[in-house]
């Protein structure tokens, strides 16, 4: 469990200076915000050891010095971000902070603020939700910014499908460029003016997210910027129980989502040496929900991510102080309560053992099969009804569903078209992959790893046509592809590279115009004129399903038909020895680390043994259990005890809700100082190679007898202390007398 702060592994983000009640004892913090106290902030939290970062918005916040003209002498209100009503988009509740246009004015009011932090001394800088809404694009800068990029006067972008999709790509574009801007100009000072390497990151949510609550955001267009060094995949409860339509029932599918969502971010960094820090929250920004629901949220997002052992960084928590020193709805309906004491040392319990996460052995039950299904940034270009008599969506942040509701918005926030692919094949526990279609371009072998692709043009468009080059050579060298589409998208008819930009002059010496990008990826597949089913190409197959993708959401028999056609694809290419094996649950393990979720809606409803003797680390008690059985819709985060066993004779610890810290055995027995936050309940379970006679912990000079119980048949001793007002506590273990 010990570790060097300097691998930063685990951190968490918060706005206040220092304070011992929610030291989470990390490797590192994110300060957020700039302003007169930012400097005094850094400094608290260096001196209790930490490796400091800073995070800021680059989209919205109190701008109101630049917005009213005292930074240069000009108003900049025009900058809003504004909708077809003239209404500025804002941030929350609060009318004076508006979503911006993220013009070249504002990035170096920007990079003016974020100077002062590179002065402060902080080793990294987190530039957070470069965010730029669908309904957006008609603010006087955003107008001006259009003329200049497509040499053409401003389109209102709600007037057709090809306006809405391009204001979408310029607004990614606007976010790409000023990323790229300030990175490179605060790396250059800082090297320049202390000789230190500056680090930027940006903590965005997922393109499946971003995609959904209809937000434009730059995402793998990241990737060609070389002043970006990674990532924080800001995936939690609030994205990820967004409700989305499988077998016909719309319903929060918390697990499934946020296993997807993470799946995703994975694709930003996958064969690069960038960093990518997952996002878990104990509690979400809508304060409505109990404690209770929180939790069994929680637990399910922090299983989805170690469901992909690619990534072993994490963001523990935004926000420590409004969990731990909050209120939020009782279980009991009698008001508000402050975190639970169990609830707040099993996340204690979690945030440690994710920092431990970086393992060499990775096992996954089941077999090797993984079908990618694949996504575009293009997904978030096309999210307006092309009808510009359509009533307009309100903003979707997810804090307020039930009034999303009333309004009668709810099915503007469907998805039903990529989850129409990727549901049917998760919930039967088949490992479903979200690809990124934009880096098959950007990164030979991309797909090598894959046997079996789905896509769909109908949610989607390639920006490029080489695309397809990439995806028939594969398909000829033994992949089997299954393309999802009836070309009915009005998305289709924009101005593409397919139909010439919508003219009649040619594009290099291809004089031919294609009714959608599928059209074209079929004459490279060599499939023109050729119908529905599966046909051979190569040493691959190719099935088309000529119907819109969302139609697999809607009932069973729509989902079965997904997972069948997907089936018998891969049973072309392999025979009757294709390993197709659905099952209820996903399960892998990291190093001693067990990781499963038992599946609803799926296959069948059996529950999930796991044999032990393994500690339960979503149980505050830190048990021993002899096996563990799931029910459909549970996760589980497990200890095994004999993989993690240490040499005979060693003390080891398996478990801690606190940092544990200079661990050493003598002939009497052990001790260690464990840190965390302050007279917080702790429990601790260790590999002991001997019976304790007697425990007890030291805080300000003040010993005090540790609770603790010993388990004989796993040779492990459970402690249970508090950590004091200095956040630390000394423990001593004897099991001889002492000498």
């Amino acid at each position: 469990m010990t570790r060097d702060r300097k691998e930063e592994r685990t951190g968490f983000q918060e706005s206040a200076a220092y304070h011992p009640d929610y030291d989470l004892q990390t490797d590192f913090v994110m300060v957020y915000g700039i302003d007169d106290t930012m400097p005094e902030r850094i400094q608290t939290w260096k001196e209790k050891g930490y490796i400091v970062h800073l995070m800021t918005g680059v989209a919205w916040g109190t701008y109101n010095s630049y917005l009213d003209g005292e930074v240069d002498g000009r108003s900049h209100w025009d900058e809003a971000q504004m909708d077809r009503h003239g209404e500025m988009i804002l941030h929350g509740d609060q009318p004076v902070i508006p979503y911006m246009v993220p013009t070249i004015s504002f990035g170096r009011y920007i990079a003016d603020r974020i100077r002062i932090a590179v002065d402060a001394g902080v080793e990294a800088i987190h530039l957070e939700e470069p965010e730029f809404w669908v309904n957006g694009g008609y603010s006087e800068a955003f107008k001006r910014e259009w003329q200049l990029y497509y040499k053409e006067p401003w389109i209102p972008p709600h007037a057709s499908p090809d306006a809405q999709y391009r204001a979408s790509k310029l607004k990614a574009y606007l976010y790409t460029r000023v990323l790229d801007r300030l990175c490179a100009e605060m790396k250059d000072y800082a090297l320049r003016r202390y000789g230190r390497v500056l680090r930027f990151y940006v903590p965005t949510h997922s393109l499946i997210n971003y995609t959904q609550w209809r937000i434009v955001s730059p995402q793998s267009g990241l990737l060609e910027l070389p002043s970006i060094d990674g990532y924080i995949a800001q995936i939690w409860t609030g994205t990820s129980r967004t409700p989305n339509v499988y077998e016909g029932v719309r319903k929060e599918r918390t697990f499934e989502t946020a296993y997807l969502e993470y799946g995703i971010m994975q694709e930003l960094v996958r064969g690069t040496d960038r960093r990518m820090w997952f996002l878990h929250d104990p509690i979400e920004d809508n304060p409505n929900h109990t404690w209770t629901d929180y939790k069994q949220n929680y637990l399910k997002t922090v299983v989805a991510s170690l469901l992909h052992p690619g990534v072993a960084h994490y963001e523990v928590s935004p926000w420590p102080r409004r969990i731990f020193k909050g209120t939020y709805p009782s279980d009991h309906g009698s008001g508000k309560e402050h975190i639970p004491a169990d609830y707040a040392t099993t996340l204690l319990q979690v945030m440690h053992t994710l920092g431990n996460m970086d393992q060499d052995v990775i096992e996954t039950e089941g077999d090797s099969l993984q079908v990618g299904v694949l996504i575009a940034d293009s997904a978030m270009f096309q999210r307006m009804k092309p009808d510009p008599k359509a009533p307009e969506a309100g903003k979707y942040d997810g804090t307020d569903p039930e009034g999303f509701q009333e309004n009668g918005d709810t099915e503007l926030l469907d998805f039903s078209p990529f989850y129409g692919l990727a549901l049917p094949l998760l919930k039967h526990g088949i490992p479903v992959r979200p690809l990124q279609l934009d880096n098959v371009r950007r990164y030979p072998g991309y797909l090598a790893s894959y046997r079996a692709l789905v896509l769909s043009y109908e949610f989607i468009k390639p920006e490029y046509p080489d695309i397809h080059y990439a995806l028939a050579q594969w398909v000829h060298d033994g992949g089997a592809l299954i393309y999802v589409g009836d070309d009915s998208d009005p998305y289709h008819g924009i101005r593409g590279w397919w139909n010439h930009n919508g003219k009649d002059s040619k594009v290099g010496d291809n004089e031919t115009t294609y009714i959608s990008p599928r059209a074209h990826l079929f004459e490279q597949l060599g499939l023109e004129g050729m119908g529905e089913g599966v046909h051979r190409i190569g040493k691959g197959a190719v099935c088309w399903l000529d119907e819109h993708p969302a139609s697999f959401s809607l009932s069973k028999t729509g989902a079965d038909r997904l997972r069948q056609s997907v089936k018998e694809t891969l049973q072309t290419l392999h025979g009757p020895d294709l390993q197709w094996h659905p099952k209820p649950y996903f399960k892998i393990k990291r190093g001693p680390y067990i990781i499963a979720s038992a599946l609803d809606e799926s296959v069948n409803d059996e529950r999930l043994v796991i044999p032990g003797p393994v500690v339960d680390l979503f149980d505050s008690k830190l048990p021993v259990l002899r096996q563990v059985a799931l029910n459909a819709g549970e996760q589980a985060l497990l200890y095994d005890v004999e993989a993690g066993r240490p040499p005979v004779g060693e003390v080891s610890v398996m478990a801690a809700s606190s940092r544990i810290e200079g661990l050493s055995k003598s002939a009497a027995g052990f001790r260690f100082v464990a840190k965390g936050p302050a007279n917080m309940q702790a429990a601790a379970r260790l590999y002991c190679p001997a019976e304790p006679i007697s425990a007890h912990y030291v805080v300000q000079d003040q010993a005090i007898p540790a609770i603790w119980e010993w388990d004989p048949e796993s040779m492990t001793v459970l402690l249970r202390y508090e950590h004091g007002n200095e956040n630390n506590a000394e423990l001593h273990v004897n099991w001889a007398p002492n000498s």
